[in-house]
């Protein structure tokens, strides 16, 4: 029989890491490319408040390498906290899961500044950090035989070898006085300009900055955060060539929003504002993220920051469908101790699953405030709201057996039971009645209960509650365009249409070519005929939105069926679907043709009368 010693000893051996070069590698390639600028500013700004006071972190040039290594530009970032000695820094950065503050789940891993750092700058990372007026060096790099990282070692003067250098003042920052750190990243080789932006980064000339004031929500009042911009230049123009005060995204909220507030959602907080109609919105967008966006908050960081398009259509998902460039979401979830974030840090995690973004934006769109829906209402004014659908409605009428609405849907007070497993929107669906606890499941067209034989009669009554309704499936129709503001020139690029489940709400693309060439081709067509340029809008539009709209109804029938997961009907209702449900022409042209044939007769008679 085997046994386990419960209280530790010598027979206790302890697991290692074998290669962790390769695990470093690994870890790096799930960060951010640009995360390694969070981990060294957060550790300078933890290295400053254990000081207890106020202090200064400057990203800038390392100026003693460009000086001595003839203009090669290096990055560095300095702070006055309260520094580290030579031991210090050996045990801290030299170990993987090791930190001067307090690991936990919720705060300090002890990892991310070595994995993102360490993995981006193989050739080397230098740590000058002073301590109680004593200054020290190490170097990390990654071995170029073994693909290990590890620390420099250094002859010391008494002829000694150790992993860190002890250094003089001549090379101190000027911002450090008896305690303080500096990081100098070296890159890949000994000429790597580590100051230039990484390909892909967004604002390439101000891409520090930018990166800083869209990762952190607010930087603590009591530390000044600054970084260099136009290095390139010569040090003497100081227009060009100086340092920009980062402030995080809140001062810039603050300042250029005309209406702010909360939401109480689940588990979370909608903290919003409404920007200002101006011309900052586009003209400080080198450094900030300064038109609408969304994010989660999560102390004091912004997380899954969704901007541009990628943001236009958060917040749509959240109703503001239209006026999305003036409006900015951070949801914050309040269930603090089920959260905690991915190790790479550029996730939010509650209970180890993802954040519930769909759930919170139904909420949203339910308790809107009024200063939103007003703005949503004014924007949308001047988007088409057709009035086609009585024309569909009427073509369809004697049809929409034939697209299966469903006459149940899901309520925690209904009086029947849906079998999820088996319904449809609108056909055959298995019911059970709630209050008297009997009654059989409904028969199939085929003629079996939905047990599927005469056992049918014993199936347990189990089931979501749900309540019978008259659904109107037909969705609200708006004809959007980047000419009157409406449409976003990057919404719907070259895409017909774009719908959202949740809101039961059709945008269609009214700028879209295969539209306005149908358009076209008629106009060219009847070109005499008065008023055919507004004729041939209504017309075309019409049946193409009759297209669009049969399209949603007959997917609608997919829902909830056994081999149509919620995956398949989002790609069914994609944006890239929809614009392939009217490619097609000739059903179109020859409806087209024959409204306008009735309807052109008569403005030609009475042209001519």
């Amino acid at each position: 029989m085997s046994t386990r010693n419960t209280n530790g000893g010598d027979n206790f051996l302890a697991m290692s890491v074998h290669n962790i070069g390769f695990l470093l590698d690994r870890l790096g390639q799930d960060c951010h490319p640009l995360q390694y600028l969070r981990e060294l500013t957060r550790n300078s700004i933890e290295a400053i408040q254990r000081t207890g006071g106020k202090g200064d972190i400057i990203w800038d040039v390392d100026w003693t390498t460009y000086d001595l290594e003839d203009g090669v530009y290096k990055l560095s970032i300095t702070d006055n906290g309260d520094g580290m000695t030579g031991d210090d820094m050996v045990r801290f950065i030299n170990q993987l899961s090791s930190s001067v503050s307090t690991q936990s789940m919720s705060g300090n891993y002890g990892v991310g500044a070595k994995i993102t750092t360490a993995t981006k700058n193989p050739f080397g990372v230098l740590y000058l950090s002073w301590k109680n007026g004593e200054g020290s060096m190490i170097q990390m790099h990654k071995d170029e035989v073994t693909g290990q990282y590890g620390l420099q070692q250094w002859k010391h003067a008494d002829g000694s070898y150790k992993h860190y250098l002890p250094i003089e003042d001549d090379i101190k920052p000027e911002l450090i006085g008896t305690h303080g750190t500096k990081v100098v990243l070296l890159g890949l080789t000994e000429d790597s300009n580590t100051m230039q932006a990484p390909v892909g980064a967004p604002s390439p000339s101000r891409w520090i900055s930018k990166y800083l004031n869209t990762r952190f929500f607010e930087i603590p009042p009591e530390i000044t955060l600054k970084a260099r911009e136009g290095w390139e230049y010569p040090r003497t123009d100081k227009d060009r060539n100086y340092l920009r005060s980062i402030y995080g995204q809140a001062q810039y909220l603050k300042q250029h929003s005309t209406a702010s507030g909360k939401v109480k959602l689940t588990d979370a907080v909608a903290h919003w504002w409404i920007l200002k109609d101006e011309p900052a919105i586009t003209n400080n967008s080198g450094y900030v993220e300064s038109a609408g966006h969304a994010a989660a908050l999560y102390q004091n960081e912004l997380y899954e920051l969704s901007t541009a398009r990628s943001g236009m259509a958060k917040l749509q998902q959240f109703g503001v469908t239209f006026g999305y460039r003036f409006v900015v979401l951070y949801i914050e979830p309040t269930n603090t101790l089920q959260l905690t974030t991915n190790t790479a840090r550029t996730t939010l995690l509650i209970n180890n699953d993802l954040l519930p973004w769909a759930d919170w934006a139904a909420e949203f769109r339910d308790n809107m405030p009024d200063e939103i829906a007003k703005l949503v209402a004014e924007k949308a004014a001047a988007a088409a709201n057709t009035d086609h659908q009585k024309s569909i409605k009427d073509r369809l009428k004697d049809i929409m057996d034939l697209f299966k609405v469903s006459r149940y849907r899901p309520s925690a007070t209904g009086t029947v039971f849906i079998d999820e497993d088996r319904l449809v929107r609108g056909g055959n669906i298995g019911t059970q009645n709630r209050s008297s606890g009997t009654g059989g499941s409904s028969k199939t067209a085929a003629g079996g209960g939905t047990g599927g034989n005469v056992y049918a009669v014993f199936e347990k009554v189990d089931g979501t509650p749900g309540t019978k309704i008259k659904p109107d499936p037909f969705p609200q129709v708006r004809w959007v365009s980047a000419t009157n503001g409406t449409r976003d020139s990057k919404d719907m690029d070259d895409r017909a249409a774009k719908y959202f489940q949740d809101q039961n709400l059709l945008l269609i693309n009214a700028d879209f070519s295969v539209f306005t060439d149908m358009m076209s081709f008629f106009r060219k067509e009847y070109k005499d005929a008065p008023a055919i340029m507004e004729v041939t809008e209504e017309v075309v539009r019409g049946w193409f939105e009759q297209a669009l709209v049969e399209t949603i109804l007959g997917i609608q029938g997919l829902m909830n069926r056994k081999d149509w997961t919620k995956a398949n009907i989002d790609t069914a209702l994609s944006e890239e679907a929809l614009t392939a449900s009217v490619m097609q022409r000739y059903h179109v042209h020859l409806a087209t043709k024959r409204e306008l044939g009735v309807k052109i007769g008569p403005i030609r008679n009475q042209a001519t009368a």
